[in-house]
């Protein structure tokens, strides 16, 4: 095939090779980007015939960049970026022809006008690749439609699994060999960092994971705070949120939107099926039994309520005790203090040690026939610490309590199989995992959910009413009366089918790396102090630098477009453990990079300069 050739004019035509003056590949790829994106309708060019370097797959993988094109999941217009137009090349080679109709373009996509029977919901070139999730909507043939795997492998310059070792020994002046398992001598209070920790991404047939491709589909990071480019540090408060699912709310709304379950028309199968269909994703990722085992609610706050107001009125009484961490999120406290002053129990506290670990120990100690529940988190939202949260739930078990595990932290990091656990109830919300804000789960052992009273009253949850009685659904229904969140109950079904096709395991280790990075430079500032040091740690890095209050610098890092959480972290038990009341805390993100965390070191690095080292 040809290629255009730039001109002072802009792209006049078509020539068998290269004219001399092209200024580089990048360059030339924009160019040819933009003249086929002009063409009505057409698709995006293979470039695999080439004869030249430009060959698909050919180019070489550029430098880790903070505005770095690639290939997308879910292709997503990303603006040149003045201050680094080399960002700006060659933004759409990679992606699918099949896809090519949901770039940018001067006739936007058209939505699929038959459903079912009539004709495929999702045909080639169609942007609405989420259809066909749901059993009635399917491609061609009866199969149902399912997202395609679009990442496509590109290095990233990380610090490898091969480095740990040497960063350990830098951060903690030592120079000795470190052990392979275990804490290992001479490492000071940051063996998180050990090899041995490093998640296991074990075997996947998914491609290799690439960040560039993945900042791609989330628009927000194009964003600009200050005349800075944005860098989302805030992950453990929320998540941004991928294109696909913008697109999947808004295709809901504009082709699904109805109540549920209560109607014979066509929209009200659509969202029937959309909302069901999230429901069942919902249960694969967890690895429940049954989707029955699973409640939609607003969020792990009022899904911890809910257990509360329902199962703990129903089997906790005076005298008997609830326990929960020292590690706990307030969501995870407040409502068994209510629980406990409305009927007399008492609340145990499980200490941790000066990493931020719990003392299984000292929760032996706590568990006795007195013991109802344990409510222990998963992963701390406030120090990162990833509890060992299957010994918790075999220990609380083996003492006859019941147990809960708020997994608003970890589902974004963590792989989760609530049966292996063998967790009796497992919460978390849709916003900490690239979903949207207002929906989120409740999952419990069936049995228990069947002797559970509902929470709440209205329609949906009936099956029959009269003045003098009524008869309840079965679960879940029992305990989702009146309208629920469907659109965000969808669109949470479409950021875990995101999650999925990345791979949470992936997504673990490009993580567990990007800590070690921000660990490392951090501990080589003078005046930071890290708060939370626990050898299994999340994507949390919090700390407070001697001589600024954290107000201070959140706003010094506010100021070059850096979005960090400064304050309790609604966590002020474990935070006082420690002797603050408040830390800055960079949370991360499979979206972040070296470079982000490189900004806010230079920030942070300039006010230690600005005070000197104060006494902290």
């Amino acid at each position: 095939m040809t290629i255009p050739t730039p001109t002072s004019n802009g792209v006049e035509g078509l020539s068998g090779a290269p004219a001399p003056g092209i200024p580089d590949e990048a360059t030339l790829g924009r160019l040819a980007s933009e003249f086929f994106r002009a063409l009505p309708g057409a698709a995006l060019p293979s470039f695999g015939d080439l004869p030249t370097s430009f060959g698909a797959g050919s180019a070489p993988a550029p430098e880790p960049s903070l505005i770095q094109s690639g290939p997308s999941i879910a292709p997503v217009p990303v603006a040149p970026d003045p201050v680094d137009p080399v960002g700006s090349g060659g933004a759409e080679f990679g992606v699918p022809e099949a896809y090519a109709a949901s770039l940018p373009s001067v006739t936007p996509p058209q939505p699929p006008s038959q459903f079912a029977d009539q004709a495929p919901v999702s045909p080639p070139g169609s942007p609405y690749y989420f259809l066909g999730e749901a059993s009635p909507y399917t491609q061609s043939g009866g199969i149902p439609a399912k997202p395609e795997n679009r990442v496509v492998a590109q290095s990233f310059g990380l610090p490898g699994e091969g480095e740990l070792k040497s960063l350990l020994a830098e951060i903690a002046g030592a120079r000795e060999p470190i052990a392979p398992a275990g804490q290992p001598a001479n490492t000071g209070n940051f063996y998180f960092l050990d090899a041995a920790k490093v998640p296991d991404a074990g075997p996947t047939a998914r491609p290799a994971f690439d960040v560039n491709a993945v900042r791609r589909d989330f628009p927000i990071l194009n964003e600009r705070v200050n005349g800075k480019p944005l860098v989302w540090f805030d992950n453990a408060a929320t998540t941004q949120k991928p294109q696909s699912v913008i697109d999947r709310l808004a295709y809901f709304y504009a082709h699904e939107n109805s109540n549920i379950h209560r109607a014979a028309h066509e929209l009200a199968a659509r969202a029937t099926d959309a909302y069901e269909a999230a429901r069942n994703k919902v249960q694969r990722f967890l690895g429940a039994g049954s989707a029955d085992e699973i409640i939609f609610v607003r969020g792990a706050t009022e899904a911890i309520n809910l257990v509360a107001k329902t199962w703990g009125v129903q089997n906790i009484g005076e005298g008997d005790e609830i326990v929960v961490s020292l590690l706990e999120h307030h969501a995870n406290i407040v409502p068994w203090q209510q629980l406990a002053a409305q009927v007399g129990a008492k609340i145990r506290v499980i200490p941790v040690d000066d990493t931020g670990q719990l003392k299984l120990d000292e929760l032996q100690k706590l568990l006795n026939p007195k013991t109802r529940l344990v409510s222990v988190t998963q992963v701390s939202n406030a120090l990162g610490t990833v509890t060992p949260i299957k010994q918790v739930i075999d220990m609380a078990h083996a003492a006859g309590a019941k147990v809960l595990v708020d997994g608003a932290q970890s589902v974004s990091h963590l792989r989760v199989n609530v049966q292996a656990l063998d967790a009796d109830f497992f919460v978390f919300s849709g916003h900490k995992i690239f979903g949207p804000t207002g929906i989120g789960v409740v999952y419990g052992k069936k049995a228990l959910l069947e002797q559970m009273p509902p929470w709440q009253g209205g329609g949906n949850m009936i099956a029959d009413v009269t003045f003098e009685k009524t008869l309840f659904q079965p679960a879940p229904n029992k305990f989702e009366a009146g309208t629920g969140n469907i659109a965000d109950a969808v669109g949470l079904g479409a950021a875990l089918d995101y999650v999925e096709r990345i791979g949470i395991e992936n997504i673990a280790r490009y993580e567990h790396d990007l800590l070690v990075y921000a660990t490392r430079g951090l501990s080589s500032i003078p005046g930071v102090r890290l708060i939370g040091t626990a050898a299994d740690k999340a994507s949390v890095a919090s700390f407070v630098l001697a001589g600024y209050s954290t107000e201070e610098v959140g706003r010094a890092l506010n100021e070059e477009g850096i979005a960090v959480r400064s304050g309790h972290h609604c966590a002020q038990p474990i935070l006082r453990r420690f002797g603050v009341e408040a830390t800055v805390r960079p949370s991360l993100a499979f979206y972040n990079t070296c470079e982000e965390i490189d900004r806010m070191l230079a920030v942070i690095r300039r006010l230690a300069r600005g005070k000197g080292k104060v006494a902290a």
